[in-house]
């Protein structure tokens, strides 16, 4: 089967990423490396002597603990070649030819926020943490993290306790959970959402894995939101990647006499976008959060259909499980009674509201 080639590959002792990448354009695929003669894989010019008896020896023995892991219910390793492999992660440079995932494998497809900080938050660090990963969560964008303590354990926290789907991007093999205590989430996330991790099975948490995870967590996401963080962190290091990725970076405010509002101030002050509310970051995602849910958008006329898409999340931030009348949410919006009513039944195809008497609720 391919994925022991694949496997097998990124095993080889002295083969980098980027040689990794440079052999699939030489061999194709992974098996072929393999199967080609040993002249052919001297000739070609990319492996060292201890790659190249490595490949000679092709032992599949040293991958049986991945296979054996992924036969486990809901273990599954993606290849860069399946057609569930992120498409969001697909568009980074060089991005990981294996993701293991442990969970729902179609989560990582969904429209992402990462949310990132201090391992050691204030209190309203993790407040606003636990909040905007709960109202964000509510509107359909599923909340990305590394599962660290503090502020990213709040955002999951948050996204699980509003009933919806986390992932937890990991700087370990996914046979161990790090840090220790949380056990029980990880139980939760892979059961509402998924873990996820480029490491084969057995790999500890070294302190180089991490700014690895880091790039994992924003190539994912459509944004990484940052809610404490020191100027010098792996939090910065992120937001540095989301930057670098394309992806929009976002920064919550605090008081200068704060040491952990340092790195988001360094960051606003570098072009990040400043978050009072959720709002800030659904009207600068509105279109990208569409796109990536699939949604038909017309390209000839783009500015009025980010307008629209921007109206849609709105209402559904106004929205809750208590019946809401339309002059309700006209006053709660701020958009006219056309809009609100237009949206509604859209939304109500979309089988995201239902009526209820004279008002308009969630139905999920």
């Amino acid at each position: 089967m391919d994925l022991i080639y694949w496997l097998l590959l990124l095993k080889a002792p002295k083969l980098g990423m980027r040689t990794f990448y440079k052999t699939l354009q030489v061999f194709e695929t992974p098996e072929q490396v393999f199967s080609a003669s040993k002249s052919a894989r001297k000739e070609c010019g990319l492996f060292k002597s201890e790659t190249l008896e490595f490949l000679a020896k092709c032992d599949k023995t040293t991958v049986r603990p991945d296979l054996d892991w992924a036969k486990s219910e809901d273990c599954n390793i993606l290849t860069l070649a399946d057609e569930d492999y992120p498409e969001q992660l697909k568009t980074t440079s060089e991005p990981p030819p294996l993701l293991y995932v442990r969970g729902d494998v179609k989560c990582l497809s969904k429209p992402q926020l990462a949310i990132v900080g201090s391992r050691n938050p204030s209190a309203s660090g993790e407040k606003h943490a636990y909040e905007f990963a709960q109202d964000l969560a509510k509107i359909g964008l599923l909340i990305t993290s590394g599962m660290a303590s503090g502020i990213d354990a709040k955002a999951h926290l948050g996204a699980l306790e509003a009933g919806q789907a986390t992932i937890a991007v990991c700087g370990t093999g996914l046979d161990r959970v790090y840090p220790a205590r949380h056990k029980s989430l990880a139980h939760q996330i892979s059961t509402q959402g998924a873990l996820v991790s480029e490491f084969a099975i057995g790999t500890a948490p070294l302190a180089n894995n991490f700014p690895r995870r880091n790039r994992v967590i924003s190539g994912l996401s459509l944004g990484t939101l940052v809610v404490e963080a020191s100027v010098k962190s792996g939090t910065m290091i992120t937001a540095k990647l989301a930057a670098e990725q394309g992806r929009e970076v976002f920064a919550i405010p605090s008081s200068i006499h704060n040491p952990l509002a340092a790195g988001c101030h360094q960051l606003i002050k570098d072009g990040a976008k400043l978050v009072e509310n959720i709002d800030d970051i659904t009207n600068e995602l509105a279109f990208e959060f569409q796109a990536a849910a699939g949604k038909n958008i017309d390209t000839k006329d783009t500015k009025d259909t980010k307008e629209l898409d921007k109206n849609h999340l709105i209402l559904l931030k106004c929205l809750g499980y208590e019946p809401l009348s339309i002059d309700g949410l006209v006053e709660k919006s701020g958009l006219s009674p056309q809009i609100v009513m237009q949206k509604l039944l859209e939304l109500e195809l979309e089988n995201q509201v239902a009526k209820d008497g004279s008002g308009y609720l969630l139905t999920k």
